[in-house]
């Protein structure tokens, strides 16, 4: 990875801030992108202070917003005359029952994990095609099977991955690559700022972090993946048995997904199946 010009988006926090660390072990070029200015100019200085003659750029970007992707990207190109790798990583998620749901909660995660995703690689693109680089998706599990109370998540997720998909067919013979991620579930800050049911973020995780995949395990396995080009990972033991599973017995996942996660801490699902 060395000198390799790379974008990651949500690069301020959880796995992308893990992603920005260990590319830049690596000796990458980074160009960040967040819209928490104080938590990416932090990281900016923790990076350039740790190793020596990298070469960062930080750009303050809300990828919901299309013409701050786009000059976000113009900015990328001006300073490092290309683009190797797109990794779009910026995303929230949510937890409340459909019924309950304030509409807007779902145009915001659809605006941020799935617009944000084909706004960044809208513009990245055509400097993609030209080093025949990588563009890598975030999905998670809720991206192949839906999620009981997440049904924005898994939507916005269900939608990257089409996209992506998509993507790859249109340029499959011009040596672009793209590769689709489920983490499953990460030790992260995505459950802190998840939203409720009237958009405002839940505060704090209902799951055991300590229990999950850390987020520098799951950069590892991008970077992993990115480099064996592959089309898609899916991380955790967890998220690879119901994966498997949901082929043969989908209806039993549905039943056992139920299940498990009424037992979350405040869930918005009964565990006897009743509102």
């Amino acid at each position: 990875m060395k000198n390799k010009v790379v974008i990651i988006t949500g690069a301020a926090s959880g796995i992308g801030l893990a992603l920005a660390r260990a590319f830049a072990t690596q000796g990458a070029r980074l160009c960040l992108a967040d819209q928490t200015a104080d938590k990416l100019t932090a990281l900016h200085h923790e990076l350039t202070q740790k190793h020596q003659g990298i070469e960062v750029l930080s750009v303050h970007t809300d990828v919901a917003v299309e013409a701050q992707c786009k000059a976000m990207v113009e900015a990328c190109v001006a300073r490092f005359g290309g683009i190797d790798i797109l990794i779009n990583n910026a995303g929230i998620s949510m937890r409340a029952l459909f019924i309950d749901l304030h509409l807007s909660v779902i145009k915001r995660l659809m605006d941020v994990n799935f617009w944000g995703t084909v706004y960044c690689t809208k513009f990245a693109l055509p400097w993609l095609l030209t080093s025949k680089g990588s563009v890598a998706g975030m999905i998670s599990i809720a991206g192949l099977k839906g999620l009981p109370a997440r049904t924005g998540y898994s939507a916005a997720k269900f939608a990257i991955r089409g996209f992506l998909e998509t993507l790859r067919i249109e340029h499959i013979n011009e040596g672009l690559h793209v590769m689709i991620v489920a983490p499953g579930f990460t030790a992260s800050n995505i459950r802190f700022t998840a939203l409720t049911a009237d958009g405002s973020p839940q505060g704090e995780t209902p799951r055991n972090e300590g229990k999950m995949m850390p987020a520098d395990v799951v950069a590892q396995h991008i970077i992993k993946g990115i480099r064996k080009r592959k089309n898609q990972i899916v991380l955790t033991l967890q998220g690879k048995a119901l994966v498997w599973v949901n082929k043969f017995f989908p209806h039993f996942v549905d039943r056992m997904e139920y299940k498990v996660m009424s037992r979350e801490p405040d869930s918005p699902l009964r565990g006897d199946g009743r509102r």
